[in-house]
C-alpha cells in the first residue's frame, strides 16, 4: 500500500509540473486571443440594442412610432471597406424603422474619407426619413490646415455629403413631424461638450418654434450636454448622444456593464432616466483609435416610441 500511494504522489507531482506552465502559458496568451478577437471580429459585428420607451406626453398617433439610433461611423477607419457597412444598413433596413437618427462622427477628420461612400448610403430604405447632426470630429479641429477657407471647404463638403444622400441635417435647428394633425418637435444641435471639446450647439435657438409642441427628441453628439442644459431646464422627453464608444471596450456581468470610460462620463453606454427625461447613449457603429472592440459590440439602437 506504501508503494501504491508513492508512486501515486509521485504521478501526481508530475502531473502538476506539467499542467502548471501550460496554466501559466495560457494565461499569458489570453489577452493575446481576446485582442485578436476585439480586432478581427468584434469590432464589426453588429449588434442591434431593441429598447422601449413609455412617455405620457407623446400623441397617441405616434404610439408604435419606430426609431433606429446610430452615431460615430468614422467612415474613415472603414478604410473603404463599404461591404461591411452594407451588412450593418441592411441590418437597419430589415427593423423596419419610420425614422432614422445619427448622432455625429460621419469622419475622423477629413472630407476625403467620404470617397466612394456615397453609394452605400443610397443602401438605405427610401421609406426611411433620415436626421442627423454632427460630432466634434466633423468640424476638422484636430489638425492643421493650409488656411481657415481650407477648413471651411472641408466642413462644408461633409454637410454636403448629408445633403447629397437625403439626410436632414439640423444645425442648431428643429424640424416638425406631423400626422393626423398631432406633432413631435425633433431639435438637433451641433456639437456641444465640455472644455476642450467645443459648444457649437445652441439649445437655445435650437427650441425656437417648439414650445407649443409637448413631445421632443433632442439629437445632441455629447452626452455631458444632458445634464448640463437639458435635465430640468428643458421638458426634452428624449435626448440620443453618441460619443463615448463606450470606449470600445467593457466587462459585463449578467445585466451589468463596466468601463473605465464611466470615470471620464457620467452617462456613456445605453439608458439613462431622471424623472421624466430619458438619455440614450448609443455605443457607436464604427471605430477610433484602437482597432477594435472588447466586449463593447458596434451597436445599432432600435426603439419603439410607446403612449403610456
Amino acid at each position: 500500500m506504501a508503494v501504491f500511494f508513492f508512486s501515486n504522489y509521485i504521478i501526481s507531482e508530475k502531473t502538476s509540473l506539467l499542467i502548471i506552465p501550460f496554466i501559466g502559458l495560457f494565461a499569458g496568451f489570453l489577452p493575446f486571443f481576446v485582442i485578436v478577437y476585439g480586432i478581427f471580429k468584434a469590432r464589426y459585428h453588429f449588434k442591434v440594442h431593441h429598447i422601449k420607451l413609455s412617455f405620457k406626453q407623446l400623441p397617441d398617433v405616434f404610439h408604435g412610432l419606430k426609431v433606429v439610433h446610430i452615431s460615430d461611423l468614422h467612415l474613415g477607419s472603414f478604410n473603404h471597406q463599404f461591404h461591411i457597412l452594407d451588412r450593418a444598413i441592411y441590418k437597419i433596413n430589415q427593423l423596419e424603422p419610420d425614422l432614422l437618427f445619427f448622432t455625429g462622427d460621419l469622419v475622423n477628420n477629413f472630407a476625403w474619407e467620404l470617397r466612394g461612400w456615397r453609394k452605400a448610403f443610397r443602401n438605405f430604405s427610401p421609406k426611411i426619413n433620415k436626421f442627423a447632426v454632427l460630432g466634434n470630429h466633423d468640424y476638422g479641429d484636430y489638425c492643421k490646415w493650409d488656411s481657415k477657407t481650407a477648413k471651411q471647404e472641408n466642413f462644408n463638403a461633409i454637410k454636403t455629403f448629408y445633403k447629397e444622400n437625403d439626410f436632414k441635417l439640423l444645425l442648431n435647428e428643429s424640424e416638425i413631424i406631423e400626422k393626423e394633425n398631432e406633432k413631435i418637435a425633433l431639435i438637433g444641435v451641433e456639437n456641444w461638450g465640455k472644455p476642450p471639446f467645443k459648444q457649437y450647439g445652441d439649445l437655445e435657438i435650437a427650441l425656437k418654434g417648439t414650445e407649443d409642441i409637448p413631445f421632443k427628441i433632442l439629437l445632441s453628439h455629447d452626452p455631458s450636454h444632458w445634464p448640463e442644459e437639458v435635465i430640468d431646464q428643458t421638458n426634452i422627453a428624449l435626448t440620443l448622444s453618441g460619443h463615448t464608444h463606450g470606449m470600445q471596450a467593457a466587462f459585463k456581468l449578467k445585466n451589468k456593464e463596466w468601463s473605465p470610460i464611466k470615470y471620464k462620463y457620467k452617462h456613456w453606454a445605453g439608458l439613462y432616466k431622471e424623472n421624466q427625461q430619458c438619455l440614450y447613449v448609443n455605443r457607436g457603429l464604427g471605430w477610433l483609435g484602437f482597432p477594435g472592440r472588447l466586449g463593447m459590440r458596434p451597436e445599432i439602437t432600435f426603439i419603439e416610441l410607446l403612449k403610456d
